[in-house]
């Protein structure tokens, strides 16, 4: 029997599902009947709504801590002289090469 490829659901579909099992008028096997859903997955949706539905009325998220500005940009003017360098040499080879070939 062939698995089932991995499907990837929308946000809206995930918020309409889970809305639909918190209204408690069917059960977990006919909403997954119905959207064609795991139950499992269904009760997953419907926990991640419940918890996180306060940041919807003004509690904010844990803001994700990315890389610094500076040390990005100091990451690429690294790489651009490494860049630089390596091509001169690159060039310089090539040159050897055809000299003596």
């Amino acid at each position: 029997m062939a698995r089932r490829q991995r499907r990837n659901h929308s946000p809206s579909f995930k918020a309409k599902v889970a809305i639909a099992a918190l209204k408690d008028d069917k059960t977990l096997a006919e909403l997954a009947q119905q959207f064609d859903v795991h139950p499992n997955q269904i009760s997953e949706w419907k926990t991640l709504l419940l918890e996180r539905s306060a940041t919807v009325f003004g509690d904010k998220p844990a803001r994700e801590s990315g890389p610094d500005i500076q040390t990005m940009q100091a990451k690429i003017g690294q790489l651009t002289l490494e860049n630089d360098f390596l091509g001169k040499a690159l060039t310089k080879a090539a040159m050897l090469s055809a000299k003596i070939g």
